[in-house]
């Protein structure tokens, strides 16, 4: 079943051979690439190592219990044969999902996108929320957040935000947060004591590489304009603020968060191709794949994904039918106990399709 693993041993040996190479550090890309795939290997080598000496294992308790010279052992073989049997599919699952091909942007940076939905003034103070929850899971993983562009409401909320999270497999971790997150809770501002339902929306987008997009000077229109923040304040004196036009596709992005117009523009360039990047994305998977709109790794963003429910202290996720009840601790960013079923249902998918 496992063919392609048998010379695990020697692939895991010529790559340890390779990072010893002294030349290597001089040589970044090469490097990180081979580290990459060392990682790969080493787990799927751990892996196999199990299954072969469980397969070992379970040769050894037949025999013993076939043997019939001591019923005591043969019935502690037996005990321990059902065990073993148990384990056995569990660590082939392992091994196939090690097997599939890899997204090749899970390696990747990326740009954060949350926007207010319905519900006016509390979608845009969930949207301030989500930003902090995902900022503390960003920072209990030691990755690196910049706000690249925000848009302040009057009371502490935001009509939209944009981050760039840098670290180790972000994008690997966060890829399925893409959609419609829907907070129903009673409103600071409600006298009545009723519960609101709003909505925002979360695009994970991962970042472009020089080499993967070229955009032509021609086909960019920049305009600046002097940046002005909620109710009047860190109004900058001078036209620092830029939004920039891509002008085949129409995608149009602005940042004012800098002072620096220079900065500015360079921010707003970045988070431009990650976007052009993820629309041609779109756009190849449209192609050749009818059923995209079921796919959450797709970057459908239509599909409503997950319900923050407060009142009742838990959080739902629509897609794997998960529910757990403790939304404080989700909210101050300790979001494995959500993400890593997340991981694993959808592997698991991809891995039905692969047959």
């Amino acid at each position: 079943m496992f063919e392609q693993l048998a010379d695990i041993g020697e692939k895991l040996s010529l790559l340890e051979r390779q990072l010893a190479d002294p030349d290597l550090v001089t040589r970044q890309d090469e490097y990180r690439a081979l580290v990459r795939e060392h990682a790969q290997i080493a787990r799927l080598a751990e892996l196999h190592g199990q299954y072969q000496r469980l397969l070992t294992q379970i040769a050894d308790n037949r025999e013993l219990m076939q043997s019939g010279e001591d019923p005591e052992l043969a019935a502690l073989a037996k005990a321990e044969l059902e065990e073993l049997e148990a384990r056995k599919p569990e660590l082939e699952q392992a091994i196939r999902i090690q097997l599939l091909p890899k997204d090749p942007n899970d390696e990747k940076n990326i740009f954060l996108e949350i926007r207010a939905g319905t519900g006016g003034e509390e979608a845009a103070l969930f949207v301030a929320d989500l930003f902090r929850m995902y900022s503390r899971y960003a920072e209990s993983q030691g990755w690196k957040v910049d706000v690249m562009s925000s848009s302040p409401t009057g009371i502490g909320g935001f009509k939209e935000i944009i981050a760039q999270i840098s670290g180790t497999q972000v994008y690997s971790r966060l890829k399925y947060e893409s959609g419609v997150h829907r907070v129903q809770r009673v409103p600071d501002t409600e006298a009545q004591g009723r519960i609101h339902t709003s909505a925002v929306t979360v695009a994970i987008i991962p970042e472009a590489d020089e080499v993967e997009l070229h955009i032509e000077p021609n086909e960019l229109k920049f305009d600046v304009y002097r940046a002005a923040g909620a109710g009047g304040q860190h109004v900058n004196t001078t036209d620092s603020a830029v939004r920039v036009t891509h002008l085949p596709t129409g995608l149009v992005v602005t940042c004012q968060d800098e002072r620096s117009q220079h900065k500015n523009k360079a921010k707003a360039l970045q988070v431009l191709r990650a976007r052009l990047l993820d629309r041609m994305e779109q756009e190849r998977h449209d192609r050749i794949s009818e059923d995209r709109k079921g796919q959450v790794g797709s970057g459908d963003r239509s599909e409503r994904i997950r319900t923050y429910n407060f009142p009742q202290g838990r959080v739902t996720d629509h897609r794997i039918n998960l529910t757990i009840y403790r939304l404080d601790q989700f909210m101050a960013g300790v979001l494995d106990e959500v993400l890593l079923p997340l991981a694993t249902h959808f592997q698991t998918e991809a891995l039905n399709k692969a047959g």
